[in-house]
């Protein structure tokens, strides 16, 4: 089927500003993972395959102890997620994850990101019907079918699996998550994830050409540099 996910790979930035603006976002999502969930990785499934994100990141040990530590005396900063949605350079759709202290904050600086590149931001649900939310597994194995019998054991209601080169790409449902990493982890053990995460995945694909490229790429830049915005999913291709 060949569905098109972000790799949310971040390659490590040139700059020392940079680099801490990474380690920023990570460590807010690790807060919250663990404040939500509870700091015990292996009991907490989502905080786990974040930490393990953040390792293949380059991301420093004592920026994610500092971040379960936060969550562990139970104060700290008082984040809450914040989703927007809009149409970029070319009629793409834009789906703008965030982790804010002070949403009317969030909302003017990821609305200048919009009109400041010509684009539009929406009404919640503006495009987010045209994406499915979906849990990514990604990992070596060759055996499908045991796989796809050890989710369907587990209630886990499987959208799709790719088989490829001897690595398999699961896809559920968001909410199923956490029922299908325990799955594949009861049936396999230690797994080395691939991919490890929740995104937002287009249904299909808006072409870019010509201005919108770099319009689009700026677009993109600015939004990444702003320190409350934790992911872009989009449907853009150029």
């Amino acid at each position: 089927m060949g569905r098109a996910y972000q790799n949310r790979k971040v390659s490590m930035a040139k700059t020392a500003d940079a680099k801490a603006k990474v380690y920023s976002k990570y460590g807010r999502e690790i807060y919250m993972a663990a404040k939500a969930g509870g700091i015990d990785p292996s009991g907490n499934l989502t905080l786990r395959g974040l930490i393990d994100r953040a390792k293949k990141d380059q991301v420093p040990t004592h920026v994610i102890e500092k971040a379960i530590d936060k969550a562990k005396g139970g104060g700290g900063e008082d984040f809450a997620p914040a989703r927007y949605e809009g149409f970029g350079p070319g009629g793409c759709m834009v789906i703008v994850d965030c982790l804010t202290d002070n949403p009317n904050r969030t909302f003017g600086d990821v609305r200048l990101c919009f009109t400041k590149t010509k684009c539009k931001i929406g009404t919640q649900g503006a495009v987010s019907h045209m994406f499915d939310h979906s849990a990514i597994l990604a990992f070596k194995h060759g055996d499908e079918d045991a796989v796809l019998e050890a989710l369907l054991s587990a209630d886990v209601d499987v959208s799709d699996i790719e088989n490829e080169d001897g690595k398999l790409t699961v896809f559920t449902p968001h909410a199923d998550y956490a029922k299908a990493k325990q799955a594949l982890m009861d049936l396999l053990g230690e797994i080395d994830f691939e991919a490890d995460e929740i995104q937002f995945i287009p249904r299909s694909v808006t072409t870019l050409g010509g201005d919108d490229v770099a319009m689009f790429e700026k677009f993109l830049d600015m939004l990444n540099d702003l320190d409350d915005v934790q992911s872009v999913f989009h449907d853009a291709e150029y």
